[in-house]
This record gives structure tokens, sequence and C-alpha cells, in this order.
């Protein structure tokens, strides 16, 4: 996804995160990872294609008419055209489902292995595999142009909407002009309509061509309009930037906003790793970036194949805490990120794109045997750290950057693991810990 996405995007290592295609966003704001200095053009990308901005905002007026003809007259000071708003707000109803999807949130979210198993599955990697072979001249002109390799491009196109079979099936005017008058995020829909009507002004696509998901993500890389407007390609000169029909400007306009989020030619996005015995966990962090060589000084080995060159600066990642597999990523990883800032989606990509390029499967075992902890779960542990002297900020269920380093802490402190990953086991810990109460350790930490 590229730009502000329409899926939930919680940017957290831990299990409990997800995100799936066509979904809406998350009803939480999510904390954002913390990231290493990244390359000017990253640095001047915006959040990634379809990642949602989420907040709670002024509710705007009840009556959507009168709402409507406000905007009406922004829009019209704002340069678009009469004939573009008689074509797309005269008659515009609010869609109820868009406000219900929006203000849903999941008690439970998917593990990132059973995240991966259905993004990565047989199915779809024989699918991309047939496509990539297809469209092989039409991707080595993509890659030459932006060197993004094809197998990522073909990656994200087959999670966003299964190679092109799902790209949503709302209208994104009425979409947007619902989230634009009422509900958490005004301030998003808003300027999301007003760039969707920027996009119709410049004759790109006709409105009624103009669909996608409840967030108003679009397109076969689901781009939200203000992304679409910033780096889609009119890659077949027809004049025309098309998303939807146009597989070259879907592959072009996907691996622009990569290469302008930061991707690097020639370097893979990361590497499965095996961490040698009594590995100083409190490193596997994506704030923690060293150069390649360092990694391997450490004792950090690939798990098959090569590790990037010893200057690359990449960080540890351990997607299901220490008892998983771990790997070792790059800048490229980043990039993905910016895409869509989910763990679990930039892995399930990454993976995706070896497969389809003939690459193996993960060789660790995934803990299938954990459980992820349910909303309320994740906000007492935040509690319970937070009154043990393991400061989390406000609990929101979201375990970010600052839940991960007070748990950290926590279990360094018991002498357990300290990857920062929440399971049931710490929880009980946890709860024990303020009760004062001994007993012993349990099995699953």
């Amino acid at each position: 996804m590229a730009g502000i996405r329409h899926r939930a995007l919680v940017a957290t290592l831990s299990l409990i995160v997800s995100s799936g295609p066509l979904a809406g966003c998350a009803s939480s704001r999510p904390e954002p990872a913390a990231a290493a200095p990244v390359s000017p053009a990253a640095a001047s990308a915006p959040v990634s294609p379809t990642a949602a901005a989420v907040g709670v905002e002024a509710a705007r007026p009840a009556d959507f008419p009168s709402w409507l003809a406000e905007f009406r007259e922004e829009a019209r000071r704002a340069g678009i055209s009469e004939a573009t708003l008689r074509r797309t707000l005269a008659g515009l109803e609010p869609i109820p489902s868009v406000i219900a999807s929006d203000e849903s949130q999941p008690e439970f979210v998917r593990p990132v292995w059973a995240y991966l198993d259905s993004a990565v599955s047989d199915a779809r990697i024989a699918r991309g595999r047939g496509l990539l072979a297809e469209h092989a001249p039409l991707f080595a002109a993509m890659e030459e142009r932006y060197g993004v390799p094809a197998g990522i491009v073909a990656a994200i196109w087959g999670m966003e909407s299964n190679f092109g079979g799902n790209v949503g099936n709302l209208p994104v005017i009425p979409a947007l002009a619902t989230l634009a008058h009422a509900g958490r995020r005004t301030a998003y829909g808003r300027e999301q309509l007003l760039a969707a009507l920027r996009i119709v002004d410049g004759g790109d696509i006709e409105p009624e061509r103009m669909i996608g998901s409840w967030a108003g993500a679009m397109g076969q890389t689901q781009f939200i309009p203000t992304t679409y407007l910033r780096y889609a390609v009119d890659a077949d000169s027809d004049g025309r930037r098309d998303l939807w029909s146009s597989l070259p400007d879907v592959f072009f306009s996907t691996a622009r906003y990569l290469a302008e989020a930061g991707w690097r030619p020639g370097v893979p996005w990361g590497t499965e790793v095996v961490l040698p015995p009594g590995f100083d966990l409190s490193l596997t962090d994506l704030a923690v970036v060293r150069p390649t060589a360092q990694w391997q000084a450490l004792g950090v080995r690939a798990a098959g194949g090569a590790l990037p060159a010893g200057t690359e600066p990449a960080s540890l990642l351990l997607p299901a805490g220490h008892s998983g597999p771990a790997f070792l990523v790059t800048g490229n990883y980043r990039a993905i990120l910016r895409y869509n800032n989910s763990s679990s989606y930039a892995l399930a990509v990454g993976h995706l794109a070896d497969r389809l390029e003939g690459g193996g499967t993960i060789r660790a075992a995934w803990p299938r045997h954990l459980q992820p902890l349910a909303r309320d779960e994740r906000m007492e542990l935040q509690r319970l750290l937070t009154e043990r002297g393991y400061d989390t900020g406000v609990p929101d269920g979201i375990i970010g950057p600052m839940t991960r380093s007070a748990l950290r802490r926590f279990q360094a402190d018991q002498g357990i693991p300290a990857d920062g990953f929440p399971t049931t086991g710490v929880l009980d810990r946890l709860r024990r810990a303020g009760t004062g109460s001994g007993g012993p350790v349990p099995a699953i930490l």
C-alpha cells in the first residue's frame, strides 16, 4: 500500500500485528516504530501510501447536506472545476457501512505466522510466478527505471488486490465524504476527498470508475488519493494515470513510490538469520542499526544463503519473539514499511517476493502454540507495566516501541528472555509481581 493506508497499521514487531488487504483502518492510534536514519528520499516521503491517519477529531455537523454545501465551497476555492463538482457531489449520500468499518476494532488480530500462511500461500506463489513470466518485459522496464525488483512489486500487487482481482467495491468519493463528515478521522477524509476530486478534475479517471476500499485506497496496489497525486505514473503514455486497468501504470507507480521511500537497488530486504546462544535480545529492535559486519562479529549467521554486504546497515527483527525466526533487515525493509507500517505486512511482502523469485521457505519454526493477547489483555499488560515502574504511556492496546521497551526492562529484571514480546506467560508474571506471590515460572514466556 502506498501513502496513508486503508487498513490497520500498527507498527509493532510483535505477534499481535497484522493487517489485511482491503480492510479498514485501525480505530486507535498506532505507536510508530522507532526508525533509524533513512535516505533523504525516504525522509521526504509521506506516511505509507495506504496507511490511514487516525485520531479523535471534532465532530462535523450532523446535517450531511449542510456539510456537503460547505465542502463544495471549499473545493471550489481550491480550484476544482464546476463540471467536476457537478459530476461528483450532486446527489451525494453518505455510506453508513463506512462509519461502521471505521469504528470497528477487532478483539484479536492474527499472529504473524497465520498472516504469512495466507499472504504467502502456494496458490499465490504459483499465480505470481506465472504473471512475472507473462509480463517479464514490462517488469524489466520498470526495474530498469526505478531499481525496484519485479518480485517486490509483484508481491505488493498480489497482497493488495490478489493481482488485480479485488480492487474494492465501494465508490471512493462517497466513502471519503462519509469519513470527512463524521467519525474519528474527518481531517483525513476531507484531505483525501479533495485529492480525489483533483484526480477526477485532471482527467485520470471517471468518478464512476473510482472504486476502492472504505478508507479510499484505490487501484490494483491501493493508493490513497494524496499518494496517487504525488506518485502515480502514466507509464503507457495514454495521457492518464490509471491504477485500475493499466498494468504499466500500476507497476511503475508502485515502484516509484518505493524508490522515493528509499529503496536501494541491489540490496536485499532482509535475510533469515540464526542468533548465537546468549545473544543480547535488547539489540533485536529496529531502532538498533549496525553494519552487517558488526552483526557477524556478534555471531549472527545466515540461516541460508548469505548476509548482505558487510557495510550494509541492518537491524534484527524477531516478529514472534525469541522462540521464533529471526531476520536481519535492511533499509529496504523500511521502504516496505513506508508502504504499510506493519511488520507482518513488510515481512510478508519480502518473503513472498523471495518465493516468487525461487527462494525457499522460512527455516525456523514459528511458535504456533502461542495465542495472541486480546485487546483488554494488552491494555492490562500496559497498565501493569506502568504500575510496576515500567512506563508505557497511556494504555491503548497497541504494542509499540514504548511498550516493548518497558516490557524488555521488566523481562530483564525477571531474568527471562528480554525480547519485548507479549505473551500470556509474561502477563501472568506481571499479575503475580503485583501480589508478591512466588510460584513456578510459566512454561510459556
